[in-house]
């Protein structure tokens, strides 16, 4: 019998899911204005940002889409428009929800109701409090979340109407769920049996639920099973950073902060052992969080197109080899967390350099020969 010749890859078959956070904050609501003053958004604290050091890039000021207002339907087509051309599978929106009290939800809504179809998205519980210091953990709170069994009912239902979209992003079948914070639950454990029982209720069925490596987590890594979830997401640079002096002189007498090499990170990060259950990873195109913290922040130095793109091609071949049908997935974080220097999106400095990074990624993975048996 002679000998079947092995099957020609074909890259249809094989398709990593690349799915970018996404901040939903660059518009002005009541809440933020009784706060921090009349039509604040982070564009503000992102505008003053200045070098701490010489070679430190900032301010990052943004290209094409400008200093944008969110609930303008064209900024938001503008973004799908950039989704779609450098191959990302869909965006994950933070969603907040105070026991009922929702905030930031524009975004959202008109991305679901502006036309978007076929443009997939999930959700992410970004379950923190909100305080003055911009972290969810120190200053005074300025609305705290709140974890009764009541107002985690409210949550989940709110969330089913998203749930049910058909642009909704799933795996195996499911709505992929993911919660920012398991740490800040009173008993994480009791979380998944209360939601999968309200979205079976509900009519959505089973439901696929991931926790982000944050904080906490970072650290001290909890089996997903062990609490009733499905997958974790690793979320850089929580957790890491290995402290370097500035690279150049200091400009601010002030500076306090931490400065670690990005090439370094992204070496750390791709080179980790893999977990003993299924784990989404992720790459950061950068991060320097100067806005929030001028004189305190964290900056990883070094950062280029180049360096995220040989991260996430690593991602990507991981993903498929250790992942099965639609769970090939990789986040990146994030599309447009300006604030903290994590954002692919155009800027003055790179221009498109971080999406063509994403594409070539994609690109080289697929490369004739590269993935053949």
């Amino acid at each position: 019998m002679m000998k079947s010749e092995p099957k020609p890859f074909d890259p249809r078959e094989e398709r990593a899911r690349l799915i970018a956070f996404y901040l939903p904050q660059f518009h002005p609501i009541p809440e933020n204005d009784d706060w921090w003053g009349k039509g604040f958004t982070e564009w503000a604290n992102v505008a003053k940002a200045r070098p701490n050091f010489k070679g430190h890039h900032q301010p990052h000021l943004p290209a094409d889409l400008g200093f944008y207002d969110l609930r303008l339907p064209e900024i938001l087509a503008a973004q799908a428009g950039l989704v779609r051309r450098y191959g990302l599978e869909g965006l994950c929106f933070y969603y907040y929800n105070f026991g009922g009290h929702r905030l930031l939800e524009t975004p959202l809504d008109r991305w679901i109701e502006g036309g978007h179809r076929g443009l997939p998205f999930c959700l992410c519980w970004a379950n923190e409090s909100w305080t003055q210091h911009w972290d969810g953990r120190t200053g005074t709170t300025l609305i705290a979340q709140h974890y009764s069994a009541e107002s985690l009912q409210q949550i989940i239902r709110d969330l089913c109407r998203y749930l049910r979209h058909p642009d909704y992003i799933r795996v195996a079948g499911k709505p992929l769920l993911l919660v920012y914070r398991i740490g800040e639950l009173p008993d994480p454990a009791t979380l998944a049996p209360l939601w999968r029982a309200a979205c079976r209720d509900e009519g959505v069925g089973e439901i696929s639920l991931a926790f982000v490596e944050t904080f906490d987590q970072a650290v001290f890594l909890a089996r997903p099973a062990d609490i009733g979830f499905d997958a974790s997401v690793e979320f850089p640079p929580h957790g890491t950073s290995i402290p370097t002096p500035p690279p150049g002189r200091l400009l601010n007498p002030a500076f306090d902060g931490v400065v670690s090499d990005y090439r370094e990170i992204a070496r750390h990060y791709a080179t980790k052992p893999l977990p003993g259950f299924r784990r989404f990873r992720c790459a950061m195109p950068r991060w320097d969080n100067t806005p929030r913290q001028q004189d305190r922040p964290y900056v990883f130095a070094n950062a280029s197109p180049g360096a995220f793109q040989a991260w996430l091609e690593t991602l990507v071949e991981q993903a498929l080899d250790q992942g099965s049908g639609d769970e090939k997935i990789v986040f990146v974080n994030a599309w447009n967390e300006w604030a903290e220097g994590a954002h692919i999106e155009p800027d003055a400095r790179f221009g498109h350099g971080f999406l063509e990074a994403v594409r070539n990624a994609l690109d080289r993975v697929y490369l004739p020969g590269r993935r053949e048996p």
